[in-house]
């Protein structure tokens, strides 16, 4: 009956579905921004500006729209042998519509990049189970903003916004008869109730231009958390050996998932050439607030046995989890890009070409006691291209991107030491390489 109850519970978990930030921390926003590494926070006003700072979308030249397509694949290893990490692969949409109020500048955007497989996944594991805690459920969720920027002066732009997302909360009910010593035969009835609740978390940005050739810029983006309540209830009447006994059980459980830690960015983009320009971001990452993504569990059982029942067949109350703190450290994320522009012709058509690089440090610290976050050191670099048109035809009176890009990261192989010789896990290797490939298509009216 425990292990029914239990697995009732694990179920849930293991099927909910919500919504939350996307891939865009792991693998960039848009092919632009994700071939110069993401260091764009002072050098973003298309839609991509959702993301890397809101305050750009107020030097937008006109109503902007731009879709296109990320796939990101895995070969991640533990002890020489592949995960199988899920890819992660989707849509970008978004849109940027400028306007002017009282002689003050601004725009509005919106920034959606929608998995093609799932719009969330929740994945509840033992604390003991190895798991790449960075790559497995973080990527795989939808990323949803809104954002309004204006430019109060000619040389300051400020924005901010919002970014959408909810938490589940569900309950199971199971009622009926269960035939203990012939499971077969039992007659169980479920009732299951779920709702979503609406979580918010703010973004802002501001982007200061120095000279017409030197930007800065600092982005602040808030932190938030997704919370899995579920709430079961079983109340059967359990029969052995011809002896009928009625049996409860509540069982809660709550977990932390999608946990998104603060973030502060600072940055610059200069032009050293009118067709060259070189950015630089430095992020840091508030990783030491991170929660546990392990489910705790409590149960409360009444079970009284007649005389004559078997001993071996009363269930026994589960223990409540002891989830050890992940004890996450904070890290510093360096960030370089390089795009160089070649016109084309004498109507503003020009060809551009970008390189970009960017190194993650770990945050998770050695995994010597009963945990097993797996991760390791990150190196990515990217490059792109990208064609701007402007004109192309009559009913198209603004410039036609395209754009591609592609991304490379390596982990290096990190080896992770058990301190005592009666881990069941033991010592083990990780590391891998994830390849990431996108394409965007942009329209821009003028």
């Amino acid at each position: 009956m425990r292990a029914f109850a239990w697995a009732s519970a694990v179920v849930l978990v293991a099927s909910a579905r919500t919504a939350s930030a996307g891939s865009t921390d792991a693998f960039g926003y848009g092919s632009r921004s994700a071939a110069l590494g993401g260091a764009v926070s002072a050098d973003s006003s298309d839609v991509s500006a959702n993301y890397y700072n809101p305050a750009g979308l107020a030097a937008a030249k006109g109503l902007t729209f731009e879709v296109g397509y990320l796939r990101a694949l895995y070969a991640l290893k533990m002890n020489g042998r592949d995960n199988q990490v899920d890819p992660v692969r989707g849509m970008y949409f978004g849109l940027v519509a400028p306007g002017e109020v009282a002689g003050i500048p601004f725009a509005f955007g919106v920034g959606l990049h929608l998995p093609d497989d799932r719009v969330f996944r929740v994945r509840s594991l033992d604390q003991e189970q190895p798991r790449w805690e960075m790559y497995d459920n973080r990527p795989q969720r939808i990323f949803l903003a809104t954002n309004l920027a204006i430019r109060p002066l000619k040389w300051l732009e400020i924005g901010g916004g919002l970014v959408y997302l909810a938490a589940t909360r569900a309950s199971l009910d199971i009622t009926g008869r269960l035939e203990i010593a012939s499971p077969r035969e039992s007659e169980l009835r479920h009732e299951v109730d779920a709702d979503l609740t609406s979580i918010r978390y703010p973004q802002a940005g501001v982007r200061v231009h120095a000279t017409d050739k030197l930007r800065f810029a600092a982005v602040y983006r808030g932190e938030f958390q997704l919370t899995l309540d579920i709430s079961a209830r079983l109340d059967v009447e359990a029969n052995a050996l011809g002896i009928s006994v009625p049996f409860l059980t509540y069982i809660t459980t709550r977990s932390v998932n999608a946990f998104l830690p603060r973030q502060a960015v600072f940055g610059a983009s200069w032009d050293p050439h009118e067709q060259v320009t070189v950015d630089l971001d430095v992020t840091w990452v508030n990783w030491a607030a991170y929660k546990s993504p392990v489910t705790a569990v409590q149960a409360v059982t009444q079970f009284e046995a007649p005389p004559g029942f078997p001993p071996s067949l009363v269930p026994e109350k589960p223990a409540p989890t002891v989830i050890l703190p992940p004890r996450f450290q904070d890290r510093f994320v360096p960030r370089v890009g390089v795009e160089g522009r070649l016109p084309l012709g004498t109507r503003g058509h020009f060809l551009a070409g970008r390189l970009g690089y960017f190194y993650e440090r770990s945050p998770i610290p050695e995994q010597t006691g009963g945990t097993n976050f797996v991760d390791a050191d990150r190196h990515a670099v990217s490059l792109g291209a990208g064609v701007s048109l402007r004109d192309v035809a009559r009913e198209i009176p603004g410039d036609l991107r395209f754009d591609v890009h592609g991304m490379y990261s390596i982990l290096p192989e990190r080896l992770t030491a058990k301190g005592s010789a009666a881990s069941a896990i033991g010592d083990y290797t990780a590391g891998g390489h994830i390849w990431s490939l996108g394409a965007v298509m942009g329209l821009r009216f003028r």
